[in-house]
């Protein structure tokens, strides 16, 4: 071993009880959720999406209320003019001015449309609704991202911890084993074999511990923070009571939401339709007006000058006979598009049963595997703990009490596993039921 790596071990031994005592923050989860919703960039987009949404639904995008129109102009005019009077004679007249003024204040209004703008305005209030359900996909799974990093920090922290506790081990047996030399109870091979166990150990440990450090990392950058920031998190699990096949598949159809958005994209289409159906219907215009008009006529036009004001008021009825089959167009298409989401929405029904039920065998078979690795852990713990009053008593080889170490140790890494695993199947488990955002995390 060089004198590098035993100076770096070293350095362990002396550390590890600032490591394990080291205050730092601690990262709840009801505090990640806060800031995943304020401060993931994904989320952050899919917010901004709504509010764009939210605009083009607004009153002012959907042709119900009137324009308001104002104009105003003058036009001067200086020409020659040939006259010729009653008499027979004929004059020119060089320089003659006519001048001309006039404003008009005009409102503009749709009355009847065919129902045009009545659906495309629920269409436009649908496809908000669309991209609230689709922002709620990217929160779900932007959340189970994020949880899923969270649970590795924490099953990380507790393997580190398990580390500790056997460099621990490992270091007294070393110290055993090395005071064994020295009054001749042990040999230079149990001397050796214990440090290589410990050295062993170490670097497990210091692999763990830059595995956790870039893991927090990742954490920090879905969470929107400074990659730097420490923190410590709750190693906690609550697993969710009472879930059932039968319940979950039902709440999947009523909630889950790429349904959601397949019906709401179905609705749409409907409202693109009777849309569409306007063009063949007439249209009625209504124009309010007030105008004001003064003319200048120069010295030889009966009225030198006149002027007038007043309200004006007219209807329009307007009715595209053929548009160039433009209408009937958008219609074939629409209802194409109508036909294509039902099938669609009809395949993701069959898509998510089907993932339903496969997360569901897989997270039955994680409560399983994680009661077995359970049951491993109490046995390897209660082997080691007899193994080691053995080894006290001398009544084992270093070997077995190495082994029954190692046993222990890998029973708590693969408890570890099966904890954090089973709850992340229980979160995909209730993505797909619509449940998530209600969920316990």
């Amino acid at each position: 071993m060089t004198k590098n790596l035993k100076r770096l071990l070293n350095i362990i031994i002396v550390m590890l009880p600032c490591f394990t005592s080291f205050a730092q923050e601690t990262l709840g989860k009801r505090e990640v959720i806060e800031q995943a919703l304020k401060y993931n960039y994904d989320i952050q987009v899919a917010n901004n999406n709504i509010t764009s949404a939210m605009n083009n639904a607004s009153i002012y995008n959907s042709g119900y209320l009137p324009t308001i129109s104002g104009t105003a102009g003058a036009t001067y005019n200086i020409s020659t003019s040939n006259v010729t009077f009653a008499d027979g004679s004929e004059r020119a007249i060089s320089g003659l001015k006519t001048n001309s003024y006039n404003s008009r204040l005009n409102i503009n209004y749709t009355l009847y449309d065919g129902n045009g703008r009545k659906y495309s305005f629920k269409s436009l209030k649908e496809t908000y609704n669309l991209t609230q359900l689709q922002a709620r996909q990217i929160i779900e799974t932007s959340l189970i991202s994020i949880f899923t990093i969270y649970y590795d920090v924490a099953r990380l922290t507790q393997n580190q911890m398990n580390l500790i506790q056997s460099i621990n081990i490992s270091r007294e047996r070393l110290q055993r084993a090395r005071y064994g030399f020295e009054y001749g109870q042990n040999t230079q091979l149990d001397v050796l074999n214990s440090e290589v166990n410990f050295n062993t150990d170490s670097i497990n440990y210091l692999n763990v511990s830059q595995e956790l450090e870039n893991t927090k990392r990742n954490l920090n950058y879905l969470l929107g923070r400074d990659i730097s920031t420490t923190f410590n998190v709750d190693t906690t699990v609550v697993y969710m009571v009472g879930l059932t096949l039968d319940g979950l598949l039902t709440r999947a159809l009523q909630n889950n939401v790429q349904l959601l958005q397949d019906q709401s994209a179905i609705k749409s289409s409907k409202y693109e339709i009777i849309s569409s159906k306007s063009g063949y219907i007439p249209k009625i215009n209504l124009t309010l007006g007030y105008g004001w008009d003064q003319r200048d006529n120069g010295s030889v036009s009966f009225l030198t000058n006149s002027s007038s004001y007043g309200p004006t008021a007219s209807a329009t009825l307007s009715w595209n006979l053929f548009d160039g089959g433009l209408t009937r167009i958008r219609l074939q298409g629409n209802k194409i598009n109508l036909e294509n989401r039902k099938i669609v929405e009809k395949q993701n029904e069959q898509l998510i049963k089907r993932n339903l039920v496969n997360a569901w065998g897989g997270y039955q078979n994680s409560l399983f595997v994680l009661k077995a690795e359970s049951k491993n852990l109490e046995t390897n713990r209660l082997n080691f703990e007899r193994t080691q009053e053995q080894n006290k008593l001398g009544q084992i080889t270093s070997i077995v009490f190495r082994e029954a170490q190692q046993n222990l140790l890998q029973s708590q890494l693969n408890f570890n596993k099966a904890k954090y695993d089973a709850k992340i199947a229980e979160l995909a488990l209730l993505q797909l039921s619509g449940d998530l955002l209600t969920a316990e995390f």
